[in-house]
């Protein structure tokens, strides 16, 4: 059985989230299924050449770490995609 919805956002929230605004970021939920979470970045990530590191080697590690049935997609740019509700 596959994670709950709010098991999900409480680890984006609490551990992917401070991450993130540590680094001066913002985080969007974009799409949250059964099996896929969609996230957006945007802050000092719009344009950082080093936020595909990051994305890479520090948050989506952790999100695998916990769900590792989960397909996740993490974007950044200046442009929200539509629907994306601003997590931290």
């Amino acid at each position: 059985m596959g994670a709950s919805r709010d098991q999900i956002l409480e680890i984006v929230r609490e551990i992917v989230g401070p991450l993130v605004r540590a680094d001066g970021g913002q985080l969007h939920l974009v799409a949250l299924g059964e099996r896929s979470l969609s996230l957006h970045l945007t802050g000092r990530f719009c344009g950082c050449p080093g936020n595909t590191l990051a994305r890479r080697r520090v948050l989506e590690p952790v999100l695998t770490a916990h769900f590792p049935d989960l397909k996740i997609e993490i974007t950044a740019g200046p442009l929200l995609p539509p629907g994306a509700e601003l997590l931290v």
